[in-house]
């Protein structure tokens, strides 16, 4: 494990009332106990879940397809004479 250093740490500090921008400490106490950890992993469980419904979680790709691109896996692709859709997700009654 790497040492500590006050290099990769940040002063935290407490709300004084819960709100969207943070929680109290009492707070954060009790949901710590409720998840069985201690304050500080709590506050990293918490980040985690934000960081995941966040930020991406792959790397972006170079964008949509090029013409060339499209044509050349409809060429490589096995075409099928009988193309027909048999069930649909959609409801087409309200379409």
């Amino acid at each position: 494990m790497p040492a500590r250093t006050t290099a990769n740490q940040i002063a935290f500090r407490y709300r004084s009332m819960d709100s969207a921008t943070g929680v109290t400490r009492a707070t954060a106490k009790r949901l710590a106990e409720y998840l069985g950890v201690d304050e500080t992993q709590a506050i990293h469980r918490a980040l985690h879940e934000l960081a995941v419904r966040v930020l991406p979680q792959y790397e972006a790709d170079d964008g949509p397809l090029m013409a060339t691109q499209v044509r050349q896996i409809r060429k490589r692709a096995p075409q099928r004479n009988k193309r027909s859709v048999r069930s649909s997700l959609f409801d087409m009654e309200t379409a």
